[in-house]
């Protein structure tokens, strides 16, 4: 087992957290595990354990391993996007999205276009959940018009990926460009090498263990890249993103503070607001939002307090039916942050 200790920071603080992580590796709970804390305008502290792949043939996780990061597109991509485009005058947060896509659902009038960009942000835009897009079709394009033009039904508030897939339309529309063309901060990807990535699981539908490539299967019969998932990042990058939110050096300070506010009893602007329940832990700040990824990835900012962590995972490595109980780890690692950590430490 690798262990790339500790490359911030003083070695004994947040000690409870990483022996959670370490134990649960050690216990083949996941195959391996990179978790990083950050304190604002402070260094990082990280550590990895285990094993990027268990098959076909067994291979070490590093620092520099790339992890599909899933959902986590959602916030640390398409979210910033958004807002970027608001900060430079190219939308507004309560545009309906019909301004930006006019042909959605044109020949039958749901009522989704006149749902709003904030709307679809938050999740309350009335789509359902999800759809097995990629047994639809094989060819991105056509799939992706095929999306448009469904008539969606529109009903309870619930996590939508169709809504962020939307999202990721609407951005590319303000761009001009594909969403795999837009830039990226350091440690985050769109292209991920496959030597350097972490597997996910041994697909039944493509047949084999997953590396380097999407695991989401509507992100992949969508070309790799959607508003929903396709970003690949490594430690280092996750903690970057959650550290320019926590000094609110990007996206700007008004458009982190319109991010953190309550929309929902539960959702900030695409993430969740801490709740009863939720992946965070009991013992974080009222001021905390997180999020989380299907293949096992997460990312929490404390703002009250004043730090991020990540906690990195190939949960459904081998397969998702195999997966371990990563909601019991994450509330864990983030009650023993919260009661070990101490400012300016």
């Amino acid at each position: 087992m690798q262990n790339a200790a500790d490359t911030g920071r003083s070695g004994n603080r947040n000690v409870r957290a990483f022996e959670l992580v370490e134990r649960a590796v050690e216990r083949a709970q996941i195959p391996g595990a990179a978790l990083g804390v950050v304190q604002r305008h402070g260094n990082a502290q990280v550590q990895v354990w285990g094993l990027s792949q268990r098959e076909p043939t067994p291979s070490a996780l590093t620092l520099e391993s790339l992890f599909d990061l899933a959902s986590l597109t959602k916030v640390l991509f398409t979210l910033p996007e958004v807002l970027r485009a608001s900060e430079e005058g190219l939308c507004d947060l309560d545009d309906p999205v019909r301004k930006f896509i006019p042909e959605l659902s044109w020949m039958r009038d749901t009522g989704l276009g006149e749902r709003t960009l904030r709307q679809l942000l938050t999740h309350t835009a009335g789509l359902p959940a999800w759809a097995p897009l990629y047994t639809w079709g094989s060819e991105p394009q056509l799939l992706k018009m095929r999306v448009l033009q469904e008539d969606w039904p529109l009903g309870e508030h619930v996590y939508s990926d169709l809504g962020f897939i939307l999202l990721g339309v609407v951005v590319e529309r303000l761009r001009g460009v594909s969403l795999r063309e837009l830039p990226l901060p350091e440690g985050l990807t769109f292209a991920p090498d496959p030597e350097r990535s972490v597997a996910t699981e041994r697909c039944p539908w493509r047949t084999r263990v997953l590396r380097g490539e999407v695991h989401d299967e509507n992100a992949f019969a969508l070309g790799g890249v959607a508003g929903h998932a396709g970003l690949f990042g490594t430690l280092h990058g996750v903690l970057g993103a959650a550290r320019g939110l926590l000094e609110e050096t990007r996206p700007s300070p008004a458009a982190v503070s319109e991010l953190r506010r309550e929309h929902t009893p539960s959702r900030a602007l695409g993430w969740q607001r801490k709740h009863s329940g939720w992946s965070g832990g009991s013992l974080c700040s009222e001021q905390t939002i997180g999020h989380t990824g299907f293949t096992g990835t997460g990312c929490w900012i404390d703002f009250q307090r004043g730090y991020a962590w990540a906690l990195l995972t190939n949960d459904v490595h081998p397969s998702r039916h195999t997966r371990s109980n990563i909601q019991a780890l994450r509330r864990a690692v983030g009650n023993t942050l919260a009661a070990d950590w101490t400012p300016g430490a």
